[in-house]
């Protein structure tokens, strides 16, 4: 039974060449999946990004007294420093609307594309209560 194994290797066996043509066919599906993994990666980043910059941004906003677009200053500052994990992002830009008890802050924009045609769309919003006087 050994001695038949060892011919049929010495031989050269019956599926020569099978290698290069399994990694021909595996190798683009593996491809595709670490490129998704990444992409899926870099979306997350992008989330981040923005809700930090919101979140920045209704603290700035917040204080008691604040100028109307402190807030939309802040969040611009904010996505300016970070980078280009957050595309698109200028246009319409951060928009803060504060009422007389809660300031809400929202940034859109895309993810950074690292698959040719691929960007998802990234939408963060952070809430705060207003700063003012009361009485006891």
């Amino acid at each position: 039974m050994v001695t038949a194994a060892r011919r049929r290797l010495a031989a050269g066996g019956g599926d020569g060449g099978a290698n290069p043509v399994e990694l021909a066919v595996a190798l683009p599906a593996i491809l595709l999946l670490l490129f998704a993994s990444i992409q899926v990666a870099v979306w997350f980043v992008a989330r981040s990004t923005a809700l930090n910059a919101a979140q920045s941004a209704v603290n700035a906003q917040r204080v008691h007294e604040a100028p109307d677009d402190a807030g939309v200053r802040r969040a611009t500052r904010f996505l300016t420093a970070s980078g280009d994990w957050l595309v698109g992002w200028q246009s319409p830009g951060p928009t803060c609307v504060t009422t007389l008890a809660e300031v809400t802050c929202t940034v859109r924009g895309r993810s950074l594309s690292v698959v040719p045609g691929v960007s998802f769309p990234v939408e963060q919003t952070a809430h705060g209560t207003a700063e003012r006087w009361t009485t006891p």
